[in-house]
């Protein structure tokens, strides 16, 4: 299984880099069943995070022909009505630049194919939910922008994580870690995540909501 966990600009590091330690972790217990690949919309190169200075490398472009799960991160920047004006370092804002590149059309065409789980940390289900791919379904973000999850059309759920089938969404940037253990307990059994957990020492907490559907 290949796992595509997305990079775009102004994407907060530990979105991508708690689920993506926790899945690679899973792979080599599971014996290579697993393999996790950091992409962005545009292909190889490196990307910049929210945080100055701090940039990761894609390694190839986002092709949900090839992927079976696909993580999305959310962004880094100010919270809207936090200290100091709201400009272009906004969450909102930077969501906003993602959604005007090539990433939007990639997103739509995994959530096209019923073999992709689309899974997200924090903002990344804003972004979904901002690009009109997730209106009226279960999600969560961080507890500061479940209003604007709502105004962007998904329903959102206070539960640390929502399964909704081929969309799991996970709350506040910490929930990478727990997002990541559910993968791996849902992707490739309960023995393969209890191992990493113990292995990273965590232990996860919250609600994992699932749908009835």
């Amino acid at each position: 299984m290949l796992a595509q966990i997305v990079l775009f600009d102004g994407f907060d590091p530990l979105d991508v880099v708690a689920p993506y330690e926790v899945l690679h972790a899973g792979g080599l217990a599971a014996g290579g069943a697993l393999t996790v690949e950091l992409v962005s919309a545009e292909g190889s190169r490196d990307v910049p995070s929210g945080i100055p200075a701090l940039s990761l490398r894609a390694t190839g472009r986002l092709d949900p022909a090839r992927a079976r799960l696909v993580v999305l991160p959310g962004a880094a920047g100010r919270m809207p009505g936090g200290p100091g004006p709201d400009g272009d370092d906004s969450i909102p804002a930077v969501l906003a630049r993602a959604l005007g590149t090539g990433l939007p059309p990639l997103l739509d065409e995994a959530m096209g194919r019923p073999e992709v789980c689309m899974a997200t940390v924090c903002g990344g289900s804003l972004l979904l939910a901002m690009a009109g791919l997730i209106g009226g379904r279960p999600a969560v973000t961080h507890h500061e922008g479940m209003g604007a999850l709502a105004d962007a059309g998904a329903s959102p759920v206070a539960a640390r994580v929502v399964d909704d089938g081929d969309l799991v969404t996970a709350g506040g940037v910490t929930s990478g870690l727990d997002l990541g253990l559910y993968l791996l307990e849902r992707e490739l059994g309960p023995e393969t995540a209890l191992s990493v957990e113990r292995l990273f020492a965590h232990e996860r907490r919250g609600v994992v909501w699932r749908s009835a559907a």
